[in-house]
């Protein structure tokens, strides 16, 4: 694999944990956000492929200030903005509207506001 490019990138997460182990707050950054410094977030969803494993690994973080609302709210965006994701990388319109069908069927039973 070739380790030389051009450019690079870095996106970093910061946890801040309380005594209990539990996230208190989450800042992030990334070098091409477009944003100085770094800002602070109440929840990640982060899944990373293994090509070698075939497998995803996932880190899920949210902080105790989360409003249930809230996270709600981020499920119903995380399925719309997933079926935007695998269309773009699949073009299978037919099934990243499925997965928008499902995140208005969500957005219904879960009462998303």
């Amino acid at each position: 694999m070739n380790t030389e490019f051009p450019k690079k990138s870095d996106i970093k997460l910061t946890v801040s944990l309380d005594e209990n182990q539990v996230p208190a707050a989450i800042d992030w950054m990334a070098d091409d956000s477009g944003m100085p410094g770094t800002k602070p977030c109440k929840a990640v969803l982060l899944g990373l492929w293994d090509g070698d494993e075939q497998t995803t690994l996932r880190i899920d973080l949210w902080t105790k200030e989360m409003s249930v609302d809230e996270m709600k709210r981020f499920f119903y965006e995380t399925f719309m903005g997933l079926a935007d994701t695998y269309e773009r990388a699949t073009f299978e319109k037919d099934v990243a509207n499925e997965i928008r069908g499902f995140g208005e069927h969500f957005s219904k039973i879960a009462d998303v506001k």
